[in-house]
């Protein structure tokens, strides 16, 4: 078998389509189909049912992801480690929050680019649900996410440091310039992230824990959606204040004085825990940590 043959199972098994894998990956579908022809017949077993129109996995096939995803990864870490130059080389594959983008991890990465440029740096935005699974599967080298601390025996932390969340308005909202807490957010309408981050989990328990019923005017993980109907009066959004430092800057949304219960969350810096940790990878922390250390 090879890599190019595990790749395009992978991609089948993703798109559950021969032909959208044909076309992701810009094969013509006749060579898609006798790749896993191949695969099929050197494994001696079928990966794929067909039926009809529809393909799904064989149980064979369900246990081979697992192998060709740990191949794959191989492939990268083999690229990045081994090679005739003195500097490393190959794909690094990184999962980013993409609250941190609106802070220092594009000049970060742009640092990292001008002292490593043999490193195709690859990232990918990701949710705190999702990530340990990506990294488990090597479907991500590292993760660079904004959370509440996260302690799983899955990972291992490579960085650490503290960051804020903040309540935002309009400088004319009724309670830009007072002292608030959680029973004053009672009759204003709420601007919060999506059903999956970790912040909107934060402040709605914390709202519950004080006897406040949020009205919730707009879920997203869109912080420029939720800074825009902020600063339009229509809401108080709850977002991390690395997100809203243009919008401070520039008064189009001001930070509450909040007086509330703090809501600690920290940027982290994860890799598998059985994950070896290469010049590439040790490199992009450094940077990282430096540029965080600016900010």
């Amino acid at each position: 078998m090879t890599i190019t043959q595990l790749s395009t199972f992978l991609k089948i098994a993703e798109l559950n389509s021969f032909s959208a894998a044909a076309g992701s990956m810009g094969y013509a579908q006749s060579t898609v189909t006798t790749q896993i022809k191949l695969l099929e017949e050197e494994l001696n077993c079928r990966l794929f049912d067909r039926l009809g129109k529809t393909i799904v996995l064989t149980p064979q096939g369900e246990k081979l992801i697992t192998y060709a995803e740990k191949m794959l990864q191989l492939e990268r870490e083999i690229h990045l480690e081994i090679s005739d130059e003195e500097e490393p080389t190959g794909v690094l594959k990184i999962g980013v929050s993409e609250s941190l983008c609106y802070s220092y991890v594009p000049q970060a990465l742009m640092n990292y680019r001008n002292q490593i440029p043999g490193i195709d740096i690859r990232p990918v935005f990701i949710t705190h649900d999702t990530f340990p699974d990506m990294l488990q599967k090597g479907e991500l080298d590292l993760v660079y996410t904004l959370n509440p601390y996260i302690d799983d025996d899955r990972l291992t932390m490579l960085h650490k440091k503290a960051e804020t969340l903040g309540f935002y308005a309009s400088p004319n909202h009724p309670l830009s310039g007072k002292k608030v807490t959680e029973k004053d957010l009672t009759d204003y309408p709420l601007l919060v992230t999506g059903q999956n981050c970790s912040f909107r989990s934060m402040l709605l328990s914390d709202l519950e824990g004080h006897n406040v019923e949020p009205k919730i005017l707009i879920e997203t993980e869109s912080k420029e959606i939720l800074k825009q109907f902020a600063s339009n009066g229509l809401g108080i959004a709850f977002i991390p204040d690395m997100t809203a430092t243009r919008e401070v800057k520039n008064k189009s949304l001001k930070r509450l004085d909040w007086r509330g219960d703090s809501f600690p969350i920290y940027s982290q810096i994860f890799v598998h825990k059985d994950k070896h940790i290469s010049r590439a990878i040790s490199s992009l922390v450094d940077v990282i940590k430096s540029e965080a250390a600016r900010n």
